[in-house]
């Protein structure tokens, strides 16, 4: 569109951030916090949140970016895809932990912005089908994806954004329901749960460890850490 290029992938992070900031804020002032906070944290928040999810990337994909056929300067290029979440939840917790101004307790605004992170990635998910990426196995599914091959595969991403979806409607359901801090270990749990059966579904490159691959080791011991801390919480 003129000298303007607009990116489907960026389009969709940026839709995602939208909704995240709008929902959060909500939760926020209703768990008794001022408006504005959300807004003004998300200028930092958003970009950590961004940095972290690609160096999660270019760390366990370093082929991609280095050596003989790998060219540094596409670690810049987000707008082709590569953003690991986990990378963007420690990178955007961090840089909340820095910025949080403590106005109501940390754990209170962590559950006020699970579902909003829910949604985000949800959305974001769909950014890989403007990519025709992260994809799964073949299959003859009436969803399954059409690409340029003339095959059908399974639309992992879709999976993943129904999930996310869900996850974050019975998150918002159960509020104020268990002690603060509950919520976020639950949807780290929970995100890192189906994430493990979605990701063995997929077919894009992946280191393999022990027969699964890197991000499923991931989930188990992100996942398992989050639902041991949602035990201890809810008890």
């Amino acid at each position: 569109m003129g000298p303007l290029t607009f990116h489907a992938y960026a389009l969709c992070i940026i839709l995602g951030v939208i909704v995240a900031i709008w929902l959060t804020d909500k939760r926020y002032q209703a768990a008794g916090g001022s408006p504005h906070v959300i807004s003004d944290l998300a200028i930092w928040v958003v970009p950590g949140g961004v940095i972290g999810a690609r160096i999660y990337h270019v760390i366990s994909s370093p082929e991609y970016f280095f050596g003989s056929k790998g060219d540094p300067v596409d670690i810049f290029k987000i707008w082709e895809g590569g953003l690991g979440i986990w990378g963007a939840i420690a990178g955007g917790f961090l840089v909340a932990l820095w910025k949080y101004k403590r106005e109501i307790p940390f754990m209170v605004f962590a559950d006020a912005i699970a579902p909003g992170l829910l949604i985000a990635q949800g959305i974001g998910r769909f950014g890989n089908w403007f990519n025709a990426e992260l994809y799964g196995r073949p299959t003859d599914l009436p969803w399954a994806l059409k690409l340029d091959d003339g095959l059908t595969y399974h639309p992992t991403f879709l999976y993943e954004a129904i999930c996310n979806f869900a996850l974050a409607l019975l998150l918002i359901r159960l509020t104020g329901k268990y002690p603060a801090g509950s919520l976020f270990y639950l949807y780290i749990a929970g995100y890192c749960g189906y994430r493990f059966f979605i990701e063995g579904i997929r077919i894009d490159n992946a280191h393999i460890i022990g027969g699964l691959r890197l991000n499923q080791w991931v989930s188990l011991v992100i996942g398992g850490a989050g639902l041991t801390k949602f035990i201890r919480q809810i008890r």
